[in-house]
């Protein structure tokens, strides 16, 4: 199993803060640093106020060596597919190659809202032509045009510069559609992701892309299957439970849900989580004050079944 820390900087971080924790990240050996890609805080205040997901990616490459950099995910309403092609392939270049790119509709109407960005009702077609023209991009040959005439996007005659590092940036697809979310994983995704959902429905939904696969004519084994779960870690679990509630999170609700509780609890837990089939966790911390956890984690959990 691989582990990834991941974490929601619009609740409330610096650029510092996340630098600080990304090159925690890579110090205790976890595999990558993936962060959100929100404008407006939930349930909270958000300051100092949101830092967009790019500009902190890039900035963050050139102050780390070997962790992977990704989103999880990307929001389609944000970025033209055209800029945010040229924005992924920079930060690839910045990194020396360790970006991975997910890309997903969006879902948070408030904070279209709150920063003037429309949000269509419909956004599963623009989905599917943005991994269309981004792919297409980054893949059309060196001295070679791209051109596409979409829906709800036209390209024409264009250079399709830069290229990224990678060929090709590993692509995450993830989500808990039934039918055309496992589709687009089978057709574009290198990594099929589920957030914050319930043992069964991880399940469920792994068959589902599985089944996908073979409908397309892909191996299944070809994608890399992960989930994303809330974490938090005490030493006891009294220690847990003051993290747990630091977070907003309820102790036992968090331990049953998400990932929580004493090392041994955790490990057991990420365990089960591997019999089903997750090949990468996603490690949702939240308190970029308590970097301890991430050391926690690091050196009486990962060693288990890393």
């Amino acid at each position: 199993m691989k582990f990834r820390i991941f974490t929601e900087p619009q609740q409330g971080a610096t650029y510092g803060q996340q630098l600080r924790m990304a090159q925690a990240t890579e110090r205790l050996g976890f595999d990558a640093w993936f962060r959100s890609d929100h404008l407006l805080a939930m349930g909270v205040d958000g300051r100092p106020g949101p830092t967009d997901s790019w500009v902190t990616l890039g900035a963050i490459a050139r102050e780390t060596s070997t962790i992977r950099l990704g989103t999880l995910v990307t929001s389609l309403t944000f970025r033209h597919p055209g800029l945010l092609a040229i924005q992924v392939a920079q930060v690839d270049e910045m990194s020396g190659g360790r970006v991975e790119f997910g890309l997903g509709t969006g879902w948070y109407a408030a904070e279209h809202t709150a920063y003037g960005i429309p949000f269509p009702d419909k956004r599963f077609g623009l989905l599917e032509e943005q991994l269309e023209v981004i792919t297409g991009l980054w893949s059309t040959p060196d001295g070679s045009t791209f051109s596409y005439a979409g829906t709800h996007y036209q390209l024409e005659d264009s250079p399709a510069l830069p290229k990224p590092v990678q060929q090709p940036v590993p692509l995450i697809v993830g989500g808990g559609g039934p039918t055309r979310t496992p589709a687009l994983a089978a057709r574009f995704a290198a990594e099929f992701n589920i957030p914050f959902r319930s043992d069964d429905e991880i399940a469920e939904q792994f068959a589902r892309v599985r089944a996908a696969c073979e409908a397309a004519g892909r191996d299944p084994g070809s994608l890399t299957y992960s989930a994303a779960l809330t974490t938090t870690i005490g030493e006891t679990d009294a220690a847990y439970r003051r993290r747990a509630e630091r977070i907003g999170r309820d102790p036992e609700d968090l331990a049953r849900t998400g990932i929580g509780g004493t090392p041994q609890q955790v490990v057991d837990r990420l365990a089960g989580l591997a019999e089903l089939g997750v090949e990468t966790i996603y490690l949702q911390v939240l308190d970029f004050d308590d970097l301890d956890v991430l050391e926690l984690l690091a050196s009486e959990v990962v060693p288990q079944l890393g």
